[in-house]
């Protein structure tokens, strides 16, 4: 089990995230000398709201096409950071998005 931190959520109550790596701030809290539970400087809703815009920039280009989908599903990893917050995890050394996309036929199919 990695390390745990600790993120403040707007109604007062914490969320506990699990993470991995060395601690990179000033540790407030302890559980255990092995699972450490650092504060982190951001409330949880404000760590997530930080992806936001890459979201939005997927699907509004995706819905803008001339034949947009009737469905648009996007799938990606949130890394959560004591000090930056959230991010998109990466997959090597690219972001990792898997976009799903379906179109409903309204008209039927010409028969030949």
């Amino acid at each position: 089990m990695g390390r745990l931190v600790e993120f403040p959520a707007e109604d007062g109550s914490t969320v506990l995230v699990e993470v991995s790596g060395q601690p990179t701030g000033v540790v407030t809290r302890g559980l255990h000398e092995t699972k450490v539970t650092e504060r982190a400087q951001r409330t949880f809703e404000d760590a997530i709201y930080r992806v936001q815009p890459a979201m939005h920039a997927v699907v509004s280009h995706i819905r803008s096409a001339a034949q947009s989908p009737d469905e648009v599903q996007v799938e990606f990893g949130l890394n959560l950071h004591a000090e930056a917050g959230a991010f998109i995890a990466a997959a090597g050394a690219t972001a990792n998005f898997t976009v799903t996309l379906t179109w409903s036929r309204n008209e039927p199919r010409p028969t030949e």
